[in-house]
């Protein structure tokens, strides 16, 4: 009977973890690793961000790093020189990630 209860305990104690590491976020939410920047940002600005010789600019660099979350929100959104919009391609939250991934790589470097 002892035998049985700790089998039981140990086994709920299993699923339990199991649960909650399954939806656990993703450990690394960074720039390179969000796979909306990688569908659609690193064909310009590169796979690291660290931009493209003739594409888009390094998005690490101290420009960017200067620039406000504003303004890097309305150049997604509605573009820039060569910058083409995404205001219909990605949602809000996805361009609010975005901005705010751009940031915070800019302040590691």
């Amino acid at each position: 009977m002892q035998t049985s209860r700790l089998t039981i305990a140990l086994c709920s104690l299993l699923l339990l973890l199991t649960a909650a590491f399954a939806q656990a976020p993703p450990a690394d939410t960074t720039l390179i690793a969000n796979p909306v920047f990688q569908a659609n940002c690193a064909k310009c600005h590169g796979k690291t961000a660290e931009g493209r010789h003739f594409g888009g600019p390094s998005l690490i660099s101290d420009k960017t790093a200067a620039t406000s979350t504003a303004d890097l929100h309305n150049i997604i959104t509605n573009s820039k020189g060569r910058m083409p919009k995404y205001a219909s391609k990605l949602t809000s939250e996805e361009i609010d990630t975005l901005v705010q991934q751009i940031k915070t790589l800019s302040k590691k470097e």
